[in-house]
């Protein structure tokens, strides 16, 4: 089976490569808003299933020959405590964000949407880290280095700071990269 991938996530796109699927990536710019109204773990579900239908969309109006391959979309949020911490928007907002998450433990939810033409299959998937205390002099070097910017939380589990400052995990560990592939592969084998 094929599949169309709604995300240009370099993770999520390593993760189905080591999963052995087949997929080709299609990404069209999204909305990431949500209803105020919504709870948390229904909040990167939303935006997964936003992903999914405009890449549909696009795919009918575009590209014929991959009408009807499923589309797999997914977000990842990172919560601490109620409150949902997104992207960095620079280098102090990911310093200011890793201070918060030093020595706390945190949820990571990665909403997931496969969507096909005649059925839709979403779920949240998460898992909690704990981080042990991160000095001052190791959240600069994380930032600094690896510049995490584009990341849910400000770091990246399979990283240095993963390596090194995580306590512990409760859960899927490739949730926190991204996806909860093994979910994911058992969910196509109930499409296919």
């Amino acid at each position: 089976m094929s599949l169309i991938l709604a995300s240009q996530s370099p993770r999520r796109k390593q993760l189905l490569e080591w999963a052995e699927l087949q997929f080709t990536v299609i990404v069209k710019s999204t909305d990431e808003s949500y209803p105020s109204s919504l709870a948390i773990a229904d909040v990167p579900v939303h935006i997964a299933r936003e992903k999914a239908a405009t890449v549909k969309a696009y795919i009918q109006e575009n590209f014929s020959d991959h009408i009807g391959e499923p589309i797999l979309a997914a977000d990842t949020v990172v919560v601490l405590g109620d409150r949902i911490i997104g992207k960095p928007t620079d280098r102090n907002d990911a310093i200011n964000i890793l201070q918060s998450l030093s020595g706390q433990r945190h949820a990571v939810i990665t909403g997931v949407v496969l969507l096909t033409d005649t059925k839709e299959i979403a779920f949240a998937d998460i898992t909690y880290v704990t981080f042990h205390p991160l000095t001052n002099d190791q959240i600069v070097f994380y930032v600094d280095k690896y510049k995490p910017y584009d990341k849910a939380g400000a770091y990246a589990i399979q990283e240095w700071i993963g390596v090194v400052g995580i306590k512990s995990i409760e859960g899927d560990f490739y949730n926190v990269m991204g996806l909860p592939v093994s979910r994911v592969v058992k969910a196509l084998e109930g499409i296919g």
